[in-house]
């Protein structure tokens, strides 16, 4: 046992000295880690922003001047006017999101409480500000409407709403893709660098000299997982700490040390499975056509780019046998819900036993792979 502890230790030692002499490598993880964490989570939101507006007002009233007033900045542009027969053709160019016709004889009507509506045509190939913005332009009319009968919204209602926003008050979506997205690429970085990693071996004929040392398989994969396993952590926690927290303003609520613990036991499992993939394919190209596939259907069934909740049963119920899903709801319950380790031990179980599955069938790879070498 102490000999395999240290033919792992040296062997560490020399992955080490490999992935700090490899720049492109090392610039691959200080790019991941931080332009691609800020630029993604400044650059995409699900918020409205500064969408344009057009309005066709057929009223001319009080109550109408007052809803496009209410129309402001940041969330839509100044509202333009314009005629019933252009309404096809500035959807058709795209020149507004939202079309809002107001019809006439609109604040009689809802002076004297008839049944009245109002148009609102969005262009739905912008997804999110059609939806998104569909409501908010909804509450916008309706608190109009009321302020101008002199109701409250919770008039209406026989009960009185008390809304509280848990974890992230302010609903900004860089809280949580800033989050997410360190999460996401550390999961590709463990692929890349651990596949690397094996494939190098190979292409510098280094293979070779492992061949007649006298080492195990399983002591040169372990020690590439745990190599590139520490390097990614450390580099996760300076991404978390620098890009996120303090460039991004992001509070980290949670533990620290339990987001460490999980952390390393994730990149065990996606380790494993890297390594498997690199056993497979032969040369670097070919290993990422490999791993890109299978990072992106495991990224979008994760549940950080849409709800789980959302998707159809059966894949509900498949995504959840994947560490991905696991390692995201476990970050998410760390470091935004302050989740202790009395409520995530059962996702750090599973994702230690899985690593324990692809580790086996790395080993058996790795076996083979070294045989066909030899």
């Amino acid at each position: 046992m102490l000999r395999w502890l240290k033919n792992v230790w040296i062997l560490s030692l020399k992955e080490l000295k490999s992935l700090f002499n490899d720049v492109i490598l090392l610039g691959l993880i200080v790019v991941f880690l931080t332009v691609a964490v800020y630029a993604v989570s400044t650059g995409i939101t699900t918020e409205v922003r500064n969408a344009s507006v057009a309005i066709i007002d057929e009223d001319h009233s009080q109550l109408s001047f007052r809803i496009r007033d209410a129309l402001q900045a940041p969330y839509f542009k100044m509202p333009v006017s314009i005629s019933p027969d252009q309404v096809d053709q500035v959807m058709d160019k795209s020149e507004y999101v939202f079309v809002i016709t107001i019809p006439a004889n609109f604040e009689r009507d809802v002076a004297q409480n008839h049944a009245v509506s109002i148009q609102v045509l969005a262009d739905a190939t912008a997804v999110t500000q059609a939806g998104v913005g569909t409501t908010y332009l909804n509450q916008i009319i309706q608190n109009e409407v009321n302020a101008f009968k002199h109701q409250s919204p919770t008039d209406l209602l026989p009960l009185t709403p008390m809304v509280q926003v848990f974890y992230n008050p302010n609903t900004q979506t860089h809280w949580y893709t800033g989050v997410a997205q360190v999460l996401n690429n550390i999961t590709l970085l463990a692929m890349i660098l651990v596949g690397a990693a094996v494939i190098r071996e190979k292409e510098h004929g280094t293979i070779e000299h492992l061949l007649v040392m006298p080492v195990h398989a399983s002591e040169i994969a372990i020690s590439k997982i745990l190599t590139n396993g520490l390097v990614i952590t450390l580099s996760a926690l300076l991404s978390l700490w620098l890009v996120v927290h303090t460039w991004l303003k992001v509070p980290i609520n949670g533990s620290i040390s339990l987001y460490v613990l999980g952390t390393a036991i994730y990149l065990f499992s996606v380790s494993s499975l890297g390594i498997c993939l690199a056993t497979v394919a032969p040369t670097m190209p070919q290993f990422g056509l490999l791993c890109l596939p299978i990072y992106m259907v495991t990224r979008l069934l994760s549940g950080s780019e849409s709800p789980i909740e959302s998707m159809p049963d059966w894949i509900q119920q498949i995504t959840f046998y994947s560490p991905v899903t696991l390692y995201m709801q476990f970050g998410q319950e760390v470091l935004f819900r302050n989740a202790g380790l009395g409520i995530v031990w059962k996702k750090l179980l599973a994702m230690s036993a899985m690593g324990g599955i692809f580790l086996i069938f790395a080993l058996k790879r790795f076996r083979s792979m070294l045989a066909n070498q030899g």
